[in-house]
């Protein structure tokens, strides 16, 4: 017989707010503290997710990042401060609700996570919050889930815009929801919608989102109130508009539809298109390292370099390039040198490698070199006072 949850007195006074609500009273904070929950990536969205639920006193939290604290993030991931720059984002984001709730239990994974991993880290947990922004994550995220019939509570942002559901979830009569391939039967094409990192997003709309989203992880667990299974949230923050559209189960989902066809984890990426498109396309062209470019520098190599970024990306952080915009650089060919090496470079190496196959294709250049892992690299490997964004 699993042993009955019990509360301190400190408990008792600082969940009183909870308790004296009709609805949710003692059960509710009772099956709060009895939750185990797990948060996959600790950002924009995994900020305001952790924060609220470690308040509410969910029992245990998982965190699962495998990234690093960097200053372009405090705009938004408001579990963060100055301080943490350069620490392990699970490390930091333990520190910091341990700190507001010292009742609960964290536990840290500081891996990404995989089709290898997955199913053994979320096994453990009753909901999945997923706090990612990037396709192949969403998609294992939710198949593990629905593998495992584990509750899934999605967010995504973008801009101004942003969505909320709750996916895979078991109803009163035993029926499981919705998942995110009944909304999202296959990925996009790669490059088709970009990420935060390349769209940018308004600070505040992580922390309106993830916290609807910390909402639906307490309606879900304790039972309170209606969820968002079935139904989809669209909010614009520019417009102050909103939306809530029906889901259905999809007969043709490959994980449980009327014929399953999935019964495991696959390779993610592969299936998004992501890793093998941008491969594919910067096999296709030359490349130079950064230190190839900064020796050519210093010896005085003739050579032109071209930045493809958009004129807002210049401004932040910029090596002296011509700036010649992707969307645009056609219109740039005649102001390339035939006569010597041209680097063109962007952030990471996948626009400028675009760029190259469009020139050479469109204008027959056989001088131009991609600049492998862009200003990135350069920031990382040459100059590190210069901003990273």
């Amino acid at each position: 017989m699993a042993e009955e949850v019990t509360f301190s007195k400190e408990e008792l006074e600082r969940y009183s707010r909870h308790l004296i609500i009709p609805q949710f009273n003692i059960e509710g904070q009772r099956k709060l503290k009895e939750s185990r929950v797990l948060i996959v990536g600790s950002g924009g969205l995994g900020s305001p997710l952790l924060l609220y639920l470690a308040a509410a006193g969910v029992g245990t939290l998982g965190i699962v990042d495998f990234d690093v604290v960097d200053e372009s993030n405090l705009q938004r991931q408001v579990l963060f401060g100055i301080d943490d720059v350069g620490t392990p984002k699970v490390e930091a984001a333990a520190k910091r609700i341990r700190a507001l709730n010292p009742h609960i239990t964290v536990k840290t994974y500081n891996t990404q996570l995989t089709s290898a991993n997955a199913l053994d880290i979320i096994k453990d947990y009753d909901v999945v919050a997923d706090g990612t922004d990037n396709f192949p994550t969403r998609y294992l995220v939710n198949d593990a889930c629905v593998l495992l019939d584990k509750v899934n509570v999605y967010a995504s942002i973008y801009r101004f815009e942003g969505q909320v559901s709750v996916f895979n979830h078991l109803d009163e009569e035993g029926n499981r929801g919705p998942n995110y391939r009944d909304l999202f039967p296959t990925p996009p094409p790669p490059g088709l919608v970009p990420s935060c990192a390349e769209g940018g997003v308004i600070g505040v709309l992580p922390g309106i989102m993830g916290s609807l989203q910390a909402n639906e992880v307490i309606k879900v667990i304790s039972g309170v109130g209606d969820t968002l299974n079935g139904r989809l949230f669209l909010m614009d923050a520019a417009t102050f508009e909103t939306r809530t559209l029906k889901v259905y189960r999809d007969p043709k989902n490959p994980l449980n539809g009327e014929n399953p066809t999935q019964t495991e984890l696959i390779d993610y990426e592969q299936f998004c298109g992501i890793g093998t498109t941008e491969r594919v396309e910067k096999a296709e062209v030359k490349e130079v390292s950064v230190s190839d470019l900064q020796r050519m520098r210093e010896s005085g190599v003739p050579h032109q370099l071209i930045d493809v970024r958009e004129p807002y990306e210049y401004a932040i952080v910029n090596i002296d390039g011509e700036l010649a915009p992707l969307k645009s650089v056609g219109e740039f060919a005649n102001r390339i040198d035939r006569n010597k090496q041209v680097i063109v470079h962007c952030r990471s190496g996948v626009r400028s490698a675009k760029a190259i196959k469009q020139l050479e294709t469109d204008f027959g250049f056989e001088n131009l070199y991609n600049l492998k892992g862009g200003i990135l690299a350069w920031v990382d490997e040459v100059d590190a006072s210069l901003p990273k964004y």
